[in-house]
């Protein structure tokens, strides 16, 4: 079973950056998409955006898209979110996920939650105005 740890949360104020890190154990991490998501208080899940196993692909939610950017680096076993021009509406706690098909052949922009079968333990993060 794969263990996803979250890190580089915090607070910061509006229009600054963050950069989330999500380390992963196991060797074959490097076969497997990669996704982040968000919970604000009251709201429902939102899928921010994956990465493909590959690191090829990307896809980003329409409400981060041009703000945030997500990598990865298959030799350290760890996937990125970066933040930049934050707003207060990105508070939330951010959770990576992993794929649970390895290698998958579908477009990661067309993925959900029902793809992600291991999840870490998140990463709070707010944003002052």
């Amino acid at each position: 079973q794969v263990q996803l740890v979250e890190s580089g949360g915090g607070l910061v104020q509006a229009g600054g950056s963050l950069r989330l890190s999500c380390a992963a154990s196991g060797r074959t991490f490097s076969t497997y998409a990669m996704g982040w998501f968000r919970q604000a208080p009251g709201k429902e899940r939102e899928f921010v955006g994956a990465i493909s196993w590959s690191g090829g692909r990307t896809f980003h939610a329409d409400s981060v898209k041009g703000r945030f950017t997500i990598s990865r680096d298959n030799a350290k076993n760890t996937v990125y979110l970066q933040m930049n021009s934050l707003k207060p509406e990105d508070t939330a706690v951010y959770y990576c996920a992993k794929d649970r098909t390895s290698r998958r052949l579908t477009a990661v922009r067309d993925m959900g939650p029902q793809d992600f079968d291991s999840w870490g333990q998140g990463t709070q993060v707010t944003v002052s105005s």
